[in-house]
């Protein structure tokens, strides 16, 4: 079991991103994480850089489709550990494109190592630990959207039980999104060479 510290992000929806970015900001005083306009997407920390976040997502008047999801803090060792528990209790571990997973992935904006999953009624649910690395390229960058460049992995060291050191590279959304596309490119191929 993956022992749950405390409830780290919630996300809301609104009608106007730009109002509701006025009221967190100056009404309430939150500290504005980063905002991504074409997303229409900003993440506000609350209690200061790291501690908890809200995020608000632009959805207009119209009835739209949303998925959204809570996001749990829990300590990094129990993070790397919990894909091997979820698949024991028969739950999928996801990463952020909701695609299964071995490992969790780094959102380098934060940054944070991050594991989704579902729970029974089909809500999405994460696990999250802050790094102690700085921030790195925000969101939209790491992901290719804006600057087209590719960011090294976030590298731990993880202790272990005899002293020695654990040296792990968890990689970043971008490194999964190009995985995911060269995987995808080399299955077609195989599957042509073996038609």
């Amino acid at each position: 079991m993956v022992p749950v510290r405390d409830l780290f992000e919630g996300h809301l929806t609104v009608v106007d991103l730009q109002r509701s970015m006025t009221f967190f900001g100056q009404t309430l005083g939150l500290e504005l994480a980063e905002v991504f306009w074409d997303r229409r997407a900003a993440f506000y920390w609350i209690g200061g850089r790291g501690n908890s976040m809200l995020g608000l997502w632009e959805v207009g008047t119209s009835p739209q489709r949303l998925s959204l999801h809570v996001a749990f803090r829990v300590d990094l060792r129990d993070l790397l550990d919990a894909p091997a528990h979820f698949r024991a209790a028969s739950v999928v571990p996801l990463d952020f494109w909701g695609q299964p997973t071995e490992e969790p992935v780094v959102l380098a904006w934060m940054p944070a190592a991050s594991l989704y999953f579902r729970d029974p009624d089909g809500n999405m649910l994460e696990f999250l630990s802050m790094l102690p690395d700085v921030p790195r390229p925000s969101w939209e960058s790491s992901v290719g959207v804006v600057g087209a460049r590719v960011i090294d992995p976030i590298k731990l060291e993880i202790p272990k039980p005899d002293g020695e050191v654990r040296r792990l590279g968890i990689p970043t959304v971008l490194d999964r999104s190009i995985q995911q596309a060269v995987m995808q490119v080399l299955q077609r191929r195989w599957a042509g060479a073996s038609s």
